[in-house]
């Protein structure tokens, strides 16, 4: 037995895509040699009859409106003129006719197809193209309303559970960062559930690698990029150097490229055109060397006794775009480091956050005042401060994208 629909609830059964038989109720029809006073009497016995069907040989042909047929016949001499008259003087020749296996999804754009009457007075539904029942437009609109629901539930209750996944594998870094390193701090807020940056932390004999990127898109077009480029960055370093940040960057904008269909060869057919602007770096435990590599992202420094934050920008291009050359090379930066040199990266979600009284963006000028400002507290602290200075910056403003940054004081990387 097929499930039924269960008009008083506006519920739909769950194991089956709902079709018009879940809304078809059965209803009286008058047929086409019937008389205007036999639908008065029809409409006056059933008050809650909205509207009448006609059929002829079994088979639907019309709809007769309730309010547009009684103010008809209210009218003077209407009755005597109309009374004996066949039924269909006043009735609706082009229905909304439904078969009861057609799906709700059809159904209803059907039903915009036909506009308002279709909503007002509702459609006959058929089965074999007979008469079997007529269908309300208050019910269509409850169906549809639980059929999104019930999508925007599974949506997202999969969203959800992407963000646990991610989550679950951006942990191992922020495992491995808390053990390697003793005053540092690893901040990462996607917009949405899930994001479109990342970051990566891999512990080694001599030394240490950190990657700060952000993906186009965020939410999750976002959340995929991620997964892509930071699988890309871990078999780059499992297979190479990780001393070479350049070199990385490089291998994962071929191979973000060759996976997407970006390569040069191919850039007039991709479908896409994505990637990432990203920070690499290699510490160098015995030389107490930085080697920074960015991808259209500043590496912020500030040495112990210097005024002033030190910016060093990364390169241009970006990382596996369309328009990034896949023979590029990007720039390493080798940076001598001094014992309690602060260290920051970013992603634009800090630095574009649009605020303040003139709704403008954060900018680097209040990271560089903030960092500063709080140069002898702790990673932690530098970074709460900033998170609570870009709120109130922001005030009613919405977030605009997904925001990660690390924050390293140089000192002692084993704890």
């Amino acid at each position: 037995m097929p499930a039924q629909f269960n008009a008083s609830r506006g519920s739909l059964p769950r194991f089956r895509q709902p079709s018009a038989a879940d809304l078809c109720v059965v209803a009286t029809a008058i047929t086409s040699e019937e008389t205007n006073q036999a639908v008065l009497d029809v409409f006056n016995d059933q008050r809650e009859l909205i509207s009448l069907p006609v059929v002829e040989n079994g088979r639907p042909i019309g709809l007769i409106n309730r309010n547009i047929f009684m103010s008809q016949m209210s009218k003077p001499f209407h009755r005597e003129l109309y009374g004996k008259k066949s039924c269909i003087a006043f009735m609706d020749k082009e229905p909304l006719i439904a078969e009861a296996n057609l799906g709700i999804e059809s159904l209803t754009f059907r039903a915009v197809e036909y506009g308002e009457k279709a909503l007002a007075d509702g459609f006959i539904i058929t089965r074999d193209g007979q008469y079997a029942g007529v269908g309300h437009g208050l019910q269509l609109m409850r169906v549809v309303a639980d059929m999104q629901a019930e999508k925007n539930r599974q949506i997202m209750h999969s969203i959800d559970y992407a963000s646990v996944i991610q989550r679950a594998t951006l942990q191992v870094s922020r495992a491995a960062l808390a053990e390697t390193l003793t005053d540092a701090s690893l901040v990462w807020e996607p917009r949405d559930v899930v994001g479109g940056d990342f970051y990566h932390f891999a512990r080694f004999a001599d030394g240490w690698f950190a990657a700060i990127a952000d993906c186009t898109g965020h939410g999750v077009p976002g959340a995929f990029m991620t997964l892509i480029s930071s699988s890309m960055l871990a078999q780059a370093i499992e297979r190479n150097n990780p001393r070479d940040p350049a070199h990385l960057m490089g291998l994962v904008s071929r191979g973000i490229k060759q996976m997407l269909g970006q390569t040069a060869e191919r850039s007039e057919l991709a479908e896409s055109n994505d990637g990432l602007d990203a920070a690499f770096m290699w510490f160098d435990n015995a030389t107490q060397t930085l080697t920074f590599a960015g991808a259209r992202t500043a590496l912020y420094l500030l040495y112990p006794d210097a005024p002033q934050i030190e910016m060093i920008e990364g390169d241009r291009a970006g990382v596996g775009y369309v328009d990034s050359n896949a023979d590029h090379q990007w720039t390493n930066r080798v940076l001598p480091l001094t014992p309690n040199t602060l260290l920051f990266v970013t992603t634009d979600g800090l630095v574009d956050q649009i605020g303040g009284r003139k709704q403008i963006a954060f900018g680097k000028r209040r990271i560089r005042d903030a960092i500063v400002a709080r140069r002898h507290q702790s990673t932690t602290q530098i970074t709460d401060d900033l998170l609570i200075e870009l709120a109130n910056w922001q005030v009613d403003e919405t977030r605009r994208d997904d925001l990660t940054c690390l924050c390293v004081r140089i000192g002692g990387t084993q704890p």
